[in-house]
């Protein structure tokens, strides 16, 4: 069977990396960025070509697949005037594999049913190491049948691909994925940041909580940092910050709040503020070490 022709928008350490694993499997791509050297490295592996509009990719494409960093650049390469709505037609499918705002999706995608074509948001698990190998956590979402269309691309993209129902609910479930995720790191942070300010040794701390309930790879990454010194998680401060504020908008559409939300965005953004945002999120440790008044 012949493999759809992939376009794909966003060539960072995510999306590049999964653009290599979709070349080494055999896929022709069409790509565009920003970054230029980024792009270079797709067309030096072949089978590739460089497009100039989202319009003219979405063209050239069967499946249009984004790998963006939020919702406002996403609705901005969409909707542009040589965006990819422009050259979308019956068929084609569009894949969102960012963290987005639910109602956004929802949006993109009706607008996309006007004209034949489908949609899937589909966020992402795991880190561009998995993406390189086709090892990705997949939380797909969308129509059956387009679900079912796209599903052996998926396949060849992600170890474990969930389907979770109507559009916007993949986005929705990363969103409280990451609310409980960068919540329980930013604790864990300040729970270390705490002991040090009272004089507690961070390694005691680390093997007496983790020899509980507590341990898990969250506390890991804590530790790696609070008391080794060590960035590993891979996940910034901002863009923990950006979805805590988009679960926070979710919390508002629903008619609901969380106060817990609330305040680690509010510890997040402080940390921004302190020019934390291109560290890992273990890092908010320094911000709170020297909250000491």
């Amino acid at each position: 069977m012949t493999k759809p022709v992939i376009g794909f928008i966003g060539l960072g350490l995510m999306g590049g990396n999964m653009v290599e694993n979709l070349q080494n499997r055999g896929y022709e791509v069409n790509v565009m960025d920003l970054n230029k050297d980024a792009v270079a490295a797709v067309l030096a592996r072949g089978n590739a070509s460089e497009a100039a509009s989202g319009k003219e990719l979405a063209e050239k494409s069967d499946i249009v697949m984004l790998c963006l960093t939020t919702s406002e650049v996403v609705e901005k390469v969409v909707y542009g005037e040589t965006g990819i709505l422009a050259g979308m037609s019956e068929g084609k499918t569009l894949i969102d594999f960012g963290t987005s705002i639910p109602a956004s999706t929802k949006k993109i995608g009706a607008d996309l049913a006007e004209k034949g074509a489908g949609m899937i948001d589909a966020p992402l698990g795991r880190t561009p190491a998995h993406a390189k190998d086709g090892l990705l956590n997949i939380m797909a979402a969308g129509d059956i049948e387009t679900f079912n269309k796209v599903k052996p691309v998926l396949d060849e993209q992600g170890e474990n691909v969930f389907h979770l129902g109507a559009l916007g609910s993949g986005h929705v479930t990363k969103l409280v994925n990451n609310f409980m995720g960068m919540t329980t790191v930013a604790t864990m942070s300040q729970a270390f940041a705490v002991a040090k300010l009272a004089g507690v040794d961070g390694q005691q701390l680390f093997d007496i909580m983790s020899a509980g309930p507590s341990n898990s790879p969250f506390m890991q990454f804590c530790k790696f940092y609070a008391v080794d010194g060590e960035e590993k998680l891979g996940f910034s401060v901002a863009n923990a910050n950006k979805d805590l504020g988009y679960f926070l908008a979710l919390c508002e559409e629903l008619g609901t709040e969380s106060l817990i939300a609330q305040g680690t965005s509010t510890s997040l953004q402080a940390a921004v503020d302190a020019g934390m945002g291109n560290n890992d999120v273990p890092v908010i440790f320094d911000y709170f070490t020297n909250l000491k008044k």
